[in-house]
């Protein structure tokens, strides 16, 4: 890798960051599951920073493309509905009754 975290600051496009960390994907996941991927290297990249103040500017680059397979890597083996990561997954509907709601009696 011979980008820089500035360069890296630049970048907005899920391929973008592929493509800047030198990984492989699959164009289809990523369709698929952008947003979702890239929320949840959002997360990864918070904890680095959070746990990590000291790192060089290499080895957070590393420990973000790190990252960034892991996130990529949770929708392979996951959906963003069992991910929950947008708040739209969380709330609960409004006047509608689920079929666990009905009971008999």
């Amino acid at each position: 890798m011979t980008g820089t975290i500035d360069e890296f600051k630049q970048l907005v496009d899920a391929e973008e960051f592929f493509k800047f960390f030198n990984l492989s994907y699959d164009l289809e996941v990523v369709n698929v599951n952008r947003l979702h991927i890239l929320k949840k290297f959002s997360q990864y990249i918070q904890e680095i920073d959070d746990n990590s103040p000291g790192l060089s500017q290499e080895e957070k680059l590393n420990q973000y493309s790190l990252a960034l397979q892991k996130a990529y890597q949770v929708f392979i083996e996951s959906t963003p509905h069992e991910q929950k990561l947008f708040k739209v997954f969380n709330d609960k509907p409004k006047n509608v009754v689920t079929l666990t709601e009905i009971t008999s009696d």
